[in-house]
């Protein structure tokens, strides 16, 4: 079991295996195939069936086709890692660097033996499919609400989650810019002549054309940083 301290979340159940059928694949060459539990992708069963977990070619992560093995069962996380623990358990750490989630578990569910294993609904973790706007793998956002800044586990790089937020930054950051800028114009012109007495003047005019630069290399930030678009919203 991993210790590792992490975000707690809760499982009502585990995550069983879905029963093995064997279908035809696209080209009718009679060789067998699932669909992936994560991404629906299809995968090659031909010399894996053997296994008790296959790994998918286009995201990379593990589908049961059979039951675990005895004293285990099926756990997948919400950053898509499915885990074997012991169905005892009652607590299970993801392994994953950029997850490290702390899984509580909830009663096991026993299936009788005389019953044949039922796929169990997928639970689809709360939160937001997201194709990065620097490398455009996608990635799993967990914020309820769009326009925000999201780091893409992937690349490591910020990018914007939807085109509202940094448009309206660049906008404000621009409208504070210009009018520091012309604060700063309105006092050089305005008292210069006061100045010449009493240089303490000059700071003023400093901060007002400094706030407005600032505010203008801001706008210029929000205008040019990369943005994030949903693919896909869970219900």
């Amino acid at each position: 079991m991993w210790t590792k301290a992490g975000t707690i979340i809760s499982a009502p159940c585990a995550e069983l295996p879905p029963p093995y059928t064997a279908i035809a694949s696209p080209d009718a060459s009679g060789v067998p195939v699932i669909n992936c539990r994560v991404c629906q992708s299809l995968i090659n069963l031909d010399g894996k069936l053997h296994q008790h977990v296959v790994k998918c070619t286009v995201c990379n992560e593990a589908t049961p086709i059979k039951n675990p093995p005895s004293g285990k069962k099926y756990v997948r996380c919400q950053c898509n890692c499915l885990l074997i623990c012991k169905d005892t358990s009652r607590k299970i750490g993801c392994p994953r660097p950029n997850c490290r989630r702390i899984i509580t578990l909830g009663p096991v569910m026993l299936i009788p033996e005389e019953q044949p294993a039922q796929p169990a609904l997928p639970v689809q973790p709360d939160g937001t499919r997201v194709v990065c706007g620097h490398c455009g793998n996608t990635f799993l956002w967990m914020e309820l609400r769009f326009n925000t800044l999201a780091k893409c586990p992937h690349c490591k790089k910020i990018s914007s989650v939807g085109s509202a937020l940094p448009r309206r930054r660049c906008c404000a950051y621009i409208t504070i810019g210009m009018i520091c800028i012309f604060i700063g114009v309105g006092l050089t012109v305005g008292t210069q002549d006061f100045a010449r007495r009493f240089h303490a003047t000059y700071v003023s005019w400093a901060i007002a054309y400094l706030l407005g630069l600032i505010c203008l290399i801001r706008a210029c930030y929000w205008g040019a940083i990369k943005v994030s678009y949903p693919e896909h919203s869970f219900a």
